[in-house]
């Protein structure tokens, strides 16, 4: 078993070789804003605040935001901005948050004169 003494050329044989570090090229506006534009299951699910099986199930019942698939093996990816509309569409349908459609913001209707008692 030959061993390298220390000062010689040749690497010793329980030392790992290193590798010539070369910088990373730095991440570009594009390249971030393409990676944040979509988003996998588990992400949409921590953006929105529920877990990725609840989106799964809404996904097979053809609920919930709009999702697509991508890539080679067929992922399941949300884009940030349908998510942020869906999102913005069920706060309009709730009637919490849209006055237009709190029943107690209508002025109550008159009851027409044949249900009245004489």
């Amino acid at each position: 078993m030959v061993s390298a003494q220390p000062g010689s050329p040749l690497p010793s044989l329980t030392e790992k070789p290193q590798m010539p570090a070369r910088p990373l090229p730095a991440p570009t506006a594009s390249s971030t804003a393409l990676r944040t534009a979509f988003l996998t299951v588990k992400d949409a699910a921590d953006y929105l605040g529920l877990s990725p099986h609840t989106l799964y199930v809404w996904r097979h019942r053809r609920q919930g935001p709009p999702s697509f698939r991508m890539g080679p093996r067929g992922r399941v990816m949300y884009r940030v901005d349908a998510l942020d509309a869906w999102v913005r569409e069920q706060e309009q349908a709730d009637s919490r948050s849209n006055p237009a459609l709190n029943p107690l913001s209508v002025r109550p209707q008159e009851r027409s004169a044949r249900f009245t008692t004489a």
